[in-house]
């Protein structure tokens, strides 16, 4: 049997991340930031998914209830294009299957805008998504304002994240060409 390390209270912990190969080059901070984006998309998932079906629309995705939302904005038909460029997403039939997912669940409808096919909220989508509004406010929104965190602090670390996913997009257009 071998014997465990005893813990070293002297030791310095972190940084906290998933892959130590990766934290141990150039920029140990990035690899937390993906770590903690990782974490934070999961939540992120669970709780759409989690939240829409406590709103009455049980069996949407991430990507579904994402893609409603989308839709719902501004009260104006989206086409796919616009869904995807706002979403920042590359694979436009993931989008399409989501549409058509929405268009049977009776949330959205579909129409014609010249040559494009566009999207547009139905009574029962808007429905759904001020449903979840009401719970998010309840269950996610006063919680997180119990934390006493700045918003402004937050709305930086907003911009920032979307400044970083440029790189990434980047990188990835780099990686593809080689």
């Amino acid at each position: 049997m071998t014997e465990r390390p005893k813990p070293n209270s002297d030791a310095q912990i972190g940084p906290v991340v998933s892959a130590a190969h990766l934290a141990s080059g150039a920029m140990p901070a990035l690899s937390e930031i993906e770590f903690a984006v990782t974490m934070m998309v999961n939540a992120y998932h669970r709780w759409m998914v989690r939240c829409m079906a406590a709103s009455g629309s049980e069996g949407l995705g991430p990507l579904d209830v994402l893609v409603l939302h989308s839709v719902n904005h501004r009260g104006r038909a989206k086409t796919l294009s616009d869904i995807c460029l706002v979403l920042n997403i590359e694979d436009t039939h993931t989008v399409t299957y989501a549409l058509k997912k929405l268009e049977k669940a009776g949330l959205i409808t579909s129409g014609r805008r010249g040559k494009e096919k566009t999207a547009e909220i139905t009574p029962e989508g808007e429905t759904a998504c001020m449903e979840y509004r009401r719970l998010r406010e309840a269950l996610l929104v006063e919680p997180m304002k119990a934390l006493g965190l700045d918003e402004s602090e937050l709305s930086r670390l907003a911009a920032t994240l979307r400044l970083v996913s440029g790189n990434y997009d980047q990188a990835a257009r780099a990686a593809a060409a080689m």
